[in-house]
C-alpha cells in the first residue's frame, strides 16, 4: 500500500500548545509529502494567527466549527483530509523528528489498519508532568491495561497517537461521542469488523498533560466511569484487571482498619509495593522529588479512577436508565 499520511489534530483554547507542536513538525526528517489539518473546536480563543506563521513551511488546512467536542473534531477533519492514513494528535504533544520515518517503516513492514505509539517524558516537563506521566503510562500501575504490546489485535491505542487508515475509518464511522473513552470504543468496532491494531513502540510522542492535582484527578475520575459504559457495550472485552484500581483503595483503607487490631500484614504488603513502585520511578526519572511525587500521582490515579469506576458500575448495570442520562457530562451532542 501506497501511503499518504495526514495529520489530524484538534484544538481548543490551546494556541501556545499547537505553536509548540507545529514547530516540532518542522523538524520531521521523513522526506515525503504529509498532510496536516487542524480543526479548531469552537474556541473561544482561536490559533489562526499562531497557525498562519507556519503556512509556507509546513502544508496546514484550517478548518473552525462550532464546539462538539475531540472525537467528532476529529473526525471531521478525516473527513476532509486528503491521505489515506491518518494520525491523530492531542494538542498538547510534542513530536520527535524520526516519528513519521518510523511509523511508515513499521507498517510496511507489518501493515495493520490502527495503531497506536506509546508517550514519554520530555526534559523540559515540570517534576509533576513527569510524575503524572509515570503513573499513566507504567506497567506497575494502569499503563499494562490496554493489552500486550506483543498482541497484535489486543493493543487498544489512545488517540493523543494514534492512527487511522481511511480504509478503516470509512467502515466504522470514526468516534462516537462519548469522552472520555472516545478511543476505547474505536478501537474495539475496529476489532469488530476485522482490522487489526498494534503498538509501534519507536513512534512515540511527549504528551505534556498540562494539569494540575485536581484535574488530574477529575481526569482520570472520568476515566473510571467511563469503563463500565464500554464494557456494557462491548460485554466480550470486560476484564477483572479494569477492577484492580478499586480493589487496590477498598483494600488499602481496610488495611489501614486492621490496624486497630495490630494486624500489620495488609499494611506491609501495601509498603512494599511503594517500595518498589518508588525505586523504579527514581530510576526511570533519575529524580528524587519527581519519585516522590510519583506516589502521589499513583494515589490520585488509583483513588480518582477506582472511585469512578464503581460508582459508573452500580449505576450504569443496576439502575435501568441509559448512560446518557446516568452521566450527560460525559457525552457530546453532535450538532
Amino acid at each position: 500500500m501506497d501511503l499518504s499520511f495526514s495529520f489530524i489534530i484538534p484544538v481548543y483554547n490551546r494556541p501556545n500548545e499547537i505553536k509548540e507542536l507545529l514547530d516540532s513538525l518542522l523538524g520531521q526528517t521523513y522526506n515525503k509529502p504529509y498532510e496536516i489539518v487542524i480543526v479548531e473546536d469552537g474556541s473561544s480563543l482561536s490559533s489562526e494567527g499562531v497557525i498562519a506563521e507556519y503556512k509556507e513551511s509546513l502544508n496546514i488546512s484550517y478548518y473552525q466549527k462550532s464546539n462538539s467536542g475531540p472525537g467528532d473534531s476529529r473526525n471531521y477533519g478525516m473527513g476532509k483530509a486528503k491521505g489515506n492514513y491518518f494520525i491523530i494528535f492531542d494538542s498538547d504533544c510534542i513530536i520527535p523528528s524520526q516519528y513519521l520515518s518510523e511509523v511508515e517503516k513499521s507498517l510496511s513492514q507489518e501493515f495493520v489498519h490502527c495503531f497506536g505509539g506509546p508517550d514519554a517524558a520530555h526534559s523540559s516537563f515540570t517534576k509533576v508532568q513527569k510524575a503524572i506521566n509515570y503513573a499513566m503510562t507504567s506497567f506497575l500501575t494502569t499503563g499494562g491495561i490496554r493489552g500486550k504490546k506483543g498482541a497484535v489485535n489486543k493493543f487498544q491505542p489512545r488517540s493523543f497517537n494514534m492512527g487511522i487508515s481511511k480504509e478503516a475509518f470509512e467502515v466504522v464511522g470514526g468516534f462516537g461521542n462519548i469522552h472520555p473513552g472516545e478511543d476505547p470504543d474505536l478501537t474495539i468496532r475496529i476489532w469488530n469488523k476485522g482490522f487489526e491494531t498494534k503498538l509501534i513502540p519507536e513512534a512515540f510522542v511527549y504528551h505534556k498533560r498540562r494539569i494540575d492535582w485536581k484535574t488530574f484527578f477529575i481526569q482520570v475520575n472520568k476515566f473510571g466511569m467511563v469503563r463500565p459504559i464500554l464494557n456494557k457495550w462491548h460485554p466480550k472485552t470486560a476484564k477483572l484487571t479494569y477492577w484492580f484500581p478499586t480493589f487496590f483503595i477498598v483494600g488499602f483503607l481496610l488495611a489501614l482498619g486492621l490496624l486497630f487490631w495490630k494486624v500489620w500484614f495488609p499494611v506491609a504488603f501495601y509498603g512494599v509495593y511503594f517500595v518498589v513502585l518508588f525505586f523504579d520511578a527514581l530510576i526511570k526519572n533519575k529524580s528524587l522529588m519527581v519519585a516522590i511525587l510519583a506516589l502521589l500521582a499513583v494515589v490520585v490515579q488509583f483513588s480518582g479512577y477506582g472511585y469512578g469506576f464503581l460508582k459508573s458500575s452500580i449505576y450504569t448495570n443496576f439502575s435501568g436508565k441509559s448512560p446518557e442520562k446516568l452521566f450527560p457530562k460525559l457525552f457530546f451532542t453532535i450538532k
